[in-house]
């Protein structure tokens, strides 16, 4: 967290300036379908964090190799746990739940405004979803919504 602290004549005034927390719900069913990451599509600033709540049993979220922004901090959770995860960098991250990955367990954020990396992510997504033996078409899906 940072804190400033301003002054101006006659009053001072105190701010802390922290990213804000988003939470993706990792579902067995949700309303995009079965094995679903809740929202799948995500927009964030430079500097906000993601809570990937562990909302039913058997789920986590780990970094796609090659799908997130150079210089960015991949992760990968554990089972059944929440994981929080601080995105510094700008451009496009591609996730997936690792036991569901062939179900297509996927989601995608984008944070700020730079989409820079979003051909690199889409080019990758066809051989990640070469591996989905269902819901062929949701990476895709996802990646045309940012």
């Amino acid at each position: 967290m940072i804190k400033y602290l301003l002054i101006f004549p006659l009053f001072m005034v105190q701010f802390d300036l922290q990213g804000a927390n988003h939470v993706v719900k990792m579902l067995n069913q949700g309303s995009g379908g079965v094995m679903v990451f809740e929202p799948a599509v995500l927009k964030v600033a430079v500097g906000d964090s993601v809570t990937f709540q562990s909302t039913d049993a058997a789920h986590n979220s780990a970094s796609l190799p090659g799908m997130i922004p150079e210089n960015a901090m991949s992760w990968n959770g554990q089972l059944s746990r929440d994981i929080t995860v601080t995105l510094t960098q700008p451009g496009v991250y591609a996730y997936q739940c690792t036991p569901h990955s062939m179900m297509a367990m996927v989601g995608v954020i984008q944070v700020g405004d730079d989409a820079s990396n979003l051909e690199t992510v889409k080019t990758k997504a066809q051989m990640v979803k070469s591996s989905f033996v269902m819901n062929q078409t949701r990476l895709d899906d996802y990646l045309a919504k940012l």
